[in-house]
């Protein structure tokens, strides 16, 4: 069985990975951002498309794009007008899946406090997403309208990798599908081309180890549970 310094590593790197749901207000430095994209950038990609474009958000930009999705998510009939592009989530649920959905939600909220019939509180905590949980550093992921869903696979690597060298450096993250639901709010705020399509959110900080919700560990299914060895 391998067990080396480098594997060890790796591992810690990958099973150290959590959506961190609240930061620190510590900066990250624009090298070090640049740095992790240039390592993360060496994910796989189909014929080397690398379909991956990135909009780093910070200071009073990030206020800006936060103070905008905001005001549409808390506005009942301005949220109502904002839909998704793309299907994130399945349109019928069923199980596993389901109760995996529910029971990851119900327990964050256990955490915080929050009870089913706390509609407001659960409302203010969803709300965080758009201030990317107060991390000095929100990431906006595009990508070309022309490329299919092979790329979207691409896509999902390249994100993995930039959770997994975040954490090497001491750095945490929340990748955010929430963000999907305001794609106008975003591509009016950022000025993004007509060919781009929004793909998804990523707060980058250091996380905030005295906030409760950080301590939520989800489950995973044994490999029993997904795998077959066939011989």
């Amino acid at each position: 069985m391998i067990n080396s310094p480098e594997q060890r590593i790796v591992d810690e790197a990958i099973t150290s990975r959590r959506s961190i749901r609240a930061f620190l207000p510590n900066p990250v430095e624009r090298s070090d951002i640049e740095a992790l994209l240039e390592v993360a950038a060496r994910a796989p990609s189909g014929s080397n498309t690398q379909p991956w474009k990135v909009k780093v958000v910070t200071g009073a930009a990030l206020k800006q794009l936060s103070d905008e999705i905001l005001k549409a998510y808390l506005d009942p009939e301005q949220s109502a007008l904002h839909t998704e592009e793309y299907n994130y989530y399945p349109k019928q649920w069923v199980a596993p899946y389901v109760d995996r959905r529910r029971k990851v939600g119900w327990d964050l909220y256990a955490l915080m406090g929050l009870t089913r019939d706390n509609k407001a509180g659960m409302q203010a905590q969803h709300a965080r997403n758009y201030t990317f949980f107060d991390a000095p550093v929100g990431l906006i992921f595009t990508v070309d309208r022309v490329m299919e869903q092979g790329s979207w696979l691409d896509y999902g690597m390249f994100l993995q990798n930039i959770m997994i060298a975040a954490r090497g450096r001491g750095l945490d993250t929340c990748p955010q599908a929430a963000f999907t639901q305001y794609h106008s709010v975003i591509a009016r705020e950022l000025q993004l081309p007509a060919n781009e399509q929004l793909v998804c959110g990523m707060a980058l900080g250091y996380a905030d180890v005295s906030k409760i919700e950080n301590s939520l560990l989800t489950e995973r299914e044994p490999i029993q549970g997904f795998t077959q060895f066939l011989e």
